[in-house]
This record gives structure tokens, sequence and C-alpha cells, in this order.
């Protein structure tokens, strides 16, 4: 199983929404080779994280696809599409057109300098856990050996961001 979060929280190219970027991300994605699509969770609406005012609320969500990828060649993949949506990299945690993370890859561990799986902080977020559950109940984390809902409810209070149907 391949889980990639999908989130955006800027209008896209001609001033779309960021609902209507993560719906073409994911069609973005469903043409990617070598994997085939299986589902994409419920939009969540969720703030910043982390918290920031100035920000508005992100759009976000969690794609599931079956098959073979070469990590870094997919998140490589994934860099690019995030480029076509006009995803510009430089500060942490900044406003973005679109991100997608590569969150799980069929279970491996990676902890290389340019490539960690599973991805890092998905543990530790709401907004991944939540529409990983949608699409994926049975997952467990690959190094902690919980699920997504034990996960999500060890969750300490300021974790779990507010979220609601997009």
């Amino acid at each position: 199983m391949l889980l990639i979060a999908i989130g955006a929280n800027l209008p896209g190219a001609a001033g779309v929404s960021p609902r209507v970027t993560c719906d073409l991300a994911v069609r973005a994605l469903r043409n990617l080779p070598g994997i085939r699509f299986t589902k994409v969770s419920r939009w969540y609406r969720s703030v910043p994280v982390p918290r920031d005012d100035a920000q508005p609320d992100y759009c976000n969500g969690v794609a599931r696809f079956e098959g073979e990828a070469e990590p870094g060649g997919l998140l490589a993949a994934l860099h690019a599409i995030e480029a076509t949506f006009g995803r510009t990299r430089g500060v942490a945690n900044a406003a973005r057109t679109l991100d997608l993370d590569l969150i799980d890859c069929n279970g491996r561990v990676c902890t290389d300098a340019s490539l960690v799986l599973p991805h890092p902080r998905a543990h530790l977020r709401a907004f991944v856990l939540q529409p990983i559950l949608d699409i994926a109940p049975d997952w467990v984390h690959p190094v902690s050996g919980m699920t997504a809902a034990a996960l999500l409810e060890a969750l300490p209070g300021s974790a779990t961001v507010p979220m609601t149907p997009w």
C-alpha cells in the first residue's frame, strides 16, 4: 500500500480553490506509472500546523495506491507534480499551493538524508491520520506498529487540530 498525503491552502493556477487543486492533484497522481489508484479520503479543512493565524486553512486528504514503486523516484515525481501546481520551496511550514507527502511505501523503512519512510511526522498529524482512517483503517505504522486509530487517539490535545469536512 502506498499512501500519499495531499494538502493545499493557497489558490492555485487561475485562482482555483485549494479543494479544486487537491482534486486536480489526485488526477495527476493517477497518471503516475507503476502504481494503481485505489481510493481517496474525504477532504478536511484544518488550521496550519504549527498554528499560524496569518495563513488560510488547509484542505487535506490522503490517496491510496497499490503497486511497486522505488521510493526515491516516487518522491521525485511528487515534487514534479507540486512544481506544476506552482509549489515553491522556501521557508518551512509556509503556505503552499500544493503539498504532496509520501507517507508510506509498502511498509518500507528508510532513514536516508533525502528520504525518510514512513513520513517522519505523519504519526503526529491528525490531518494525516484521520484521512488514512477513511481509506486504510487497517494501516499500521511500519515503525511503531500502531494503527492509525491508535496513533490518532494517542495525540496530545495540542496536536489535534480542529478539522471539518471541506
